[in-house]
């Protein structure tokens, strides 16, 4: 009776661990980077959208290029999402009080991706919380835009430019 009980837990952990390999071999990442620009004529106080900054996804490419298909593409999801500070040298999210990502598509979806509620003081990159919402309408596609939310503290002197580094996960079926 030991022998089997055995066996059939030593079945179970290697059925659970081949299907997390499996599933680490199906998986892959997609890196973007983007700038937005923070005007400084932007309004303070007050959560308002900056100008969408559209993507051209090349997405096909990319799937060949990790031997898959869009259709073959199960989950995709936001696996990080950096925002540093690029131009002024120097500057840093002091000025920036919330901040929120989208992503929309040509046929009218827009899904929350990213977000960051208390910006840390005098630091010029951070990373914001994903929402963990579902993106594959958004990455299978053609093109999608780029849309920020952003509450800004005080009154800007220059124009300030942000490179939004996004890594998407990106997994699979094997058939």
């Amino acid at each position: 009776m030991k022998s089997i009980l055995f066996s059939l837990l030593a079945l179970v952990a290697f059925v659970s661990i081949s299907c997390e390999k499996i599933d680490d071999l199906l998986t892959f990442y997609i890196d973007e980077e983007e700038m937005i620009k923070i005007d400084s004529a932007f309004p303070v106080g007050m959560l308002v959208p900056l100008t969408p900054v559209n993507v051209t996804t090349n997405s096909e490419e990319t799937f060949k290029n990790n031997k898959t298909r869009a259709e073959l593409v199960k989950d995709v999801s936001l696996n990080k999402l950096t925002l540093t500070i690029t131009d002024p040298a120097g500057e840093n999210f002091n000025f920036l009080r919330k901040v929120e990502i989208y992503l929309s598509n040509d046929k009218g979806e827009e899904t929350r991706i990213a977000y960051l509620d208390e910006i840390p003081q005098n630091v010029n990159t951070i990373t914001l919380k994903s929402t963990n919402a579902k993106l594959d309408n958004y990455i299978k596609g053609e093109s999608y835009s780029v849309r920020t939310k952003a509450t800004i503290g005080k009154p800007l002197s220059n124009d300030i430019s942000i490179k939004a580094a996004m890594r998407f996960k990106v997994t699979a079926d094997p058939i």
